[in-house]
C-alpha cells in the first residue's frame, strides 16, 4: 500500500517526465523547421540549445530520484 507522500512523489516525477517528453518534441519540431529555412536555423539555435540543456537537467533529476 502506498502512502500519500509516495503517491505525490510519483505524481511529480511523472509530471516531470511528461514535461521532458514535451521538450523533446518541441526540439524535434524546431529542428524540422531548421531544415527548411536557413533563417529559422539561426533564429532557433539558442532556443534549441536551451531546451537541450533543460532536458539534460531533467534527465539527471529523474535518474537520481528513486521511486518509492
Amino acid at each position: 500500500m502506498t502512502t500519500p507522500t509516495e503517491k505525490n512523489h510519483n505524481k511529480h516525477l511523472d509530471l516531470l517526465h511528461d514535461y521532458k517528453i514535451h521538450l523533446v518534441r518541441q526540439v524535434q519540431e524546431l529542428e524540422k523547421m531548421d531544415k527548411k529555412s536557413e533563417f529559422l536555423k539561426k533564429w532557433n539555435e539558442t532556443t534549441i540549445n536551451e531546451r537541450k540543456k533543460e532536458i539534460q537537467v531533467i534527465n539527471k533529476i529523474l535518474k537520481n530520484m528513486i521511486r518509492f
